[in-house]
């Protein structure tokens, strides 16, 4: 028996929802939450085996509240649910440990495929939104990214476990120009730490010997 708790702040997709999944003999619906707030409130006493998410809450944003799941209970498994095809907020879920995402639109064999899927450990997402990623995913506008030979070699050398004093006496550079390019190079990737700096680096094709 699944057990199954739903986040979306529509009133309709809830009920949607639960009429569509409640006769269903392997799910047990064991709740819903309006806001994120009732959501970590519940899981408190309550631990379900695979929550839908909606990627747009009032109080806080689909991903923001997945991560906080997943850092908390991490056998939790979360599945998103989008009503738009937006690339950002897809990525951000997948970021932020959702085992996929599912569009609200998705007929009830999807979403009954995607919950047992992601249950069982896979990842799931609608193909439409697999799609998206696809598209839009950063590899694909690496073309738009405007490295430096000096940042790519800075950034290879950040990969390679390289501290910035080391970086340093290695491109004959103060530690302060390594903290500048480090700096840029995070924001031109949109990541938030050197391991983000690094799967984007990777995602980006960028990671290749500047010899």
């Amino acid at each position: 028996m699944i057990r199954l708790y739903v986040v979306d702040d529509h009133p309709l997709i809830l009920e949607g929802l639960k009429s569509l999944l409640c006769p269903v003999e392997d799910i047990k619906l064991s709740g819903d939450a309006r806001t994120g707030k009732s959501c970590l409130h519940y899981l408190m006493n309550h631990k379900p085996d695979v929550i839908l998410l909606d990627t747009t809450l009032p109080d806080i944003s689909g991903a923001e509240l997945c991560a906080i799941i997943k850092r908390r209970y991490p056998r939790i498994t979360v599945l998103g649910l989008s009503y738009w095809k937006e690339y950002s907020d897809i990525a951000a879920m997948l970021e932020s440990g959702a085992n996929g995402c599912l569009r609200k639109n998705a007929d009830k064999e999807e979403i009954l495929h995607a919950i047992h899927e992601v249950y069982e450990g896979h990842t799931y997402l609608s193909p439409e939104l697999e799609q998206l990623l696809k598209d839009e995913a950063p590899h694909s506008r690496a073309q738009h990214l405007h490295i430096t030979k000096r940042e790519k070699e800075v950034l290879w050398l950040i990969a390679n476990g390289h501290t910035n004093h080391e970086i340093a006496e290695k491109l004959f550079i103060s530690t302060d120009t390594v903290d500048s390019h480090r700096r840029n190079l995070l924001g031109k990737l949109n990541a938030r730490n050197t391991a983000m700096l690094i799967k984007r680096a990777i995602d980006n094709k960028l990671l290749v010997s500047t010899n």
